[in-house]
Parts: structure tokens; sequence; C-alpha cells
């Protein structure tokens, strides 16, 4: 498989280099094989099986998926890239700066669905688009709890904030509350889990919140600070590599704590409830499934995101001052996890 390239002349720090896209997916590549190793050393027992695929209009990816190890019930660690020659009119309805030139898009892709209920699905992604001199990194990472714990979740963001902070002070104030915001089912008016960050078109221009929701705390927060020095690509694409190399940092030690407290029936019920909210998210909300999808990338790949089992149960409400009804009175709201 061969990145594809086009003919550029870098001549401003703030446009993508000569050699950007094979850059960008050397590391995706290189942050999917190490993390694929710490979850295999993790679980114990589990072993991502490959499967490798190519689109027939340019590109291709690595899809890896673990089954029934001792710890995830199934997760995927998937990479991939695509180019062609036009975007979808969906896409450029939206970006119509990008008519007229190639694409190229890269990024990983990480969901894991653990078979305790005391342990975080977790959701990782990391993105690299590009169209002549029109690029922009995206992508985040997030906790979803069935049964949580205040210090794991505290644990879970500080270990990013530290990552932000090395780049800029505004980072993940800014891209913990867009987090908040993206991961938000409006149909059920809360949040998909304890959040971590999020952002979208990042080209080191401009303000640090990029998005629709003009009216939100990010937005506000934004506004707030102000714009931003611009920041080259290289200094975009550092603060994307820190934030890759934190997800086993910010989450082992807390499958670590956890994986061997005991549960029941009940425990596990919800856990297959609450895992629908995951489903309706992933179906309805997410960029990154639309994206794909839209873009006739691997099908397959694609959902390996949704869970292996999962339950509906009509207007369920959990029963008063239990820990199912902590998870809804408390961890499904906006919280300052980091202090």
């Amino acid at each position: 498989m061969t990145v594809s390239t086009t003919l550029k002349t870098a001549t401003s720090p703030f446009l993508p280099p000569t050699d950007s896209r094979a850059r960008v997916s050397e590391f995706m590549k290189t942050i999917q094989d190490e993390i694929c190793q710490g979850l295999e050393q993790l679980d114990g027992s589990g072993k991502f099986k490959q499967d490798s695929w190519e689109r027939s209009e340019g590109g291709g990816g690595r899809s890896r998926v673990m089954r029934e190890g001792d710890v995830f019930e199934q997760g995927g660690v998937n990479f991939s890239q695509v180019w062609g020659e036009s975007l979808p009119a969906l896409i450029l309805t939206k970006h119509p700066e990008a008519a007229g030139h190639d694409f190229y898009a890269t990024g990983i892709s990480i969901v894991l669905h653990p078979r305790n209920p005391y342990l975080p699905t977790v959701h990782l992604n990391y993105r690299y688009f590009e169209a002549g001199p029109i690029w922009w990194f995206g992508g985040g990472i997030d906790l979803t709890p069935y049964y949580p714990f205040a210090e794991d979740a505290t644990h879970f963001h500080n270990t990013l904030k530290a990552a932000c902070d090395k780049h800029h002070p505004g980072y993940y104030p800014a891209f913990k509350l867009w987090c908040d915001e993206y991961f938000y089912l409006p149909h059920r008016q809360e949040t998909r889990g304890v959040g971590g960050i999020f952002f979208d078109y990042q080209n080191g221009k401009g303000p640090l919140y990029r998005d629709q929701n003009v009216k939100g705390k990010a937005a506000a927060y934004s506004n707030e600070i102000g714009k931003p020095e611009d920041r080259s690509w290289e200094s975009v694409f550092a603060f994307v590599q820190d934030c890759g190399r934190a997800f086993l940092p910010a989450y082992v030690p807390i499958i670590e704590k956890r994986r061997s407290t005991p549960y029941g029936e009940r425990e596990r019920n919800f856990q297959l409830y609450r895992r629908g909210r995951y489903v309706e998210f992933n179906l309805v909300y997410d960029r990154g499934t639309t994206f794909g999808l839209q873009t006739n990338g691997r099908t397959e790949s694609i959902l390996m995101s949704l869970p292996p089992l999962v339950r509906w149960e009509y207007c369920f409400e959990p029963e008063a001052n239990s820990p199912e009804a902590e998870l809804y009175s408390k961890f499904l709201k906006p919280q300052d996890w980091a202090n």
C-alpha cells in the first residue's frame, strides 16, 4: 500500500511540509502498533487479529480486532488512509474551500468494550485531512464508565491535561468543554460518559473552538481567551502525537485497578443497557462513522466500534440511591474532573 503523494512546495511553516502525508501515516501506524502491544500485555490472553484492506478509489487500512479476551469482550484498534480526486458532495457542502484539490485523510480509531461492568469503555480517534493547502487535525478521546469512580475520571483527565499543557495552556480547557458538548445525546439529554478531550479543524490558525455550537461553553471559553498566536503544522502535529501517546497511561491504570472487581447479573444487565447509548451515538451523531461511510471506507472496520452485546429496555429508571442512579445524577453531567 503506497501513500498518496501530491507535488507541493511548503513555502510557509503554516502549510503542510512536502512529506506531510507520509509522516502522519507513519505515526498513525506506529501508534497502532504501540497501543496494540500494550493492550495485549494488559489483557493477558487476548490477541488482535489483523485484517488488511484496500479501497478501490485509493487507500486502505489495517483493522485489528480482539474478541473474547480476559479483559476485553471486544475491541478494535484501526488504522486507515484514503485518498481521491474529489470529495463527496456532502463534505464539499461543509468545506467548499477543498473543491478542486485531491484529498488525503488518515487516522487511528480505537474502541474497547471490557466484559466486566466495572471497567469503562474507551474511545480514541485522531485524524488528519489535507486537500492542497487546506489541512487540519481532529479527534479526541473519551471515557464511558458504567459503574464510575471519581478517582478514575480524575486520573484520566489529568493525564490528558498534562499532554495538552505541554503545547498550549488553552488546549485542555477548550477541548474538554468541546468534548462534553460533542459526546452528548440530545435526545437523551445526557453525556455519553465522563468525557475527555475533543477537537476538530485544527490548522494552527484562528480560535481554538471551530464548530457549530457558537453559544456553548467551549465557544465562550475560546472567545474569552481570544485567538492564540498562529501555530505551525509541526506544532499541531506534535500536539496530536503527544495526545496519542497519552492513551495507555490514561487508561491502563484504571483497568489494572478494577479488573478483578466481582459482579453479578444486575451489573451485567445494566452494562448492556448502557451500551445501547453507545450504539445510539455512534450511528446517529459520530463524525468518524459518517465520514468513513461517505468516503466508501470498509464498513466492518467503521462499525467495529459497536459492542458485541447490547440491550434496550423501555422507560428504564434506576433504583433510587443506587450506584446506577449515581451514574445518572453525577457522572452523566459535565464535571471539572481535572480539579
